[in-house]
C-alpha cells in the first residue's frame, strides 16, 4: 500500500525531472453529426490531427461502429503512433466525440483541443491534460 500512496504524492511525482509522457482527452459536444458518423471523415481526422502534432501513423487506422444500446452507439477509433497512441469514440445519439491522445513525445494539447473542436464543428469542448511520470 506504500507505494500506491507514495505514487499519489504530489511531492513525489515533483521530485522526478522529467515526464515520460503526455495525455490529453478532449471531449468534444453538440459535434455535426454527418462528421461523426462517416468512417472515412473519422479516417481523414486521424491522419490530419497525426500531421498536426508531428506524430507519425504506425500500422493502419481502425474506425469501426458498434453498440448495442443506443446511448453508447457510434464509431470507435483507434491508431498506434509510433510513441503510443490516439484512440476515440463518437456517440451518435449525444453528438459528442470523446478523443484520447497519449504519447511520449511532447505535442501541444491546445492545438490539439481547436484542430478537434473545428474539424467536428463542436459547439463545446472540454480538455483535460495529464503528466505522465
Amino acid at each position: 500500500m506504500n507505494s500506491i500512496q507514495t505514487q499519489l504524492d504530489p511531492k513525489a511525482s515533483m521530485n522526478q525531472t522529467a515526464p515520460w509522457g503526455q495525455s490529453v482527452a478532449i471531449d468534444c459536444y453538440r459535434c455535426d453529426i454527418a462528421r461523426i458518423t462517416d468512417a472515412d471523415q473519422i479516417k481523414d481526422f486521424t491522419a490530419q490531427l497525426i500531421e498536426l502534432i508531428d506524430m507519425k501513423a504506425f500500422g493502419p487506422c481502425h474506425v469501426v461502429h458498434f453498440g448495442e444500446e443506443p446511448r453508447v452507439e457510434g464509431f470507435s477509433m483507434f491508431q498506434l503512433i509510433e510513441t503510443s497512441c490516439i484512440s476515440a469514440h463518437f456517440a451518435n445519439q449525444t453528438a459528442a466525440a470523446y478523443i484520447d491522445i497519449f504519447s511520449c513525445k511532447a505535442f501541444d494539447a491546445a492545438t490539439a483541443a481547436d484542430f478537434c473542436q473545428t474539424f467536428f464543428k463542436a459547439e463545446a469542448v472540454n480538455v483535460q491534460a495529464l503528466t505522465r511520470r
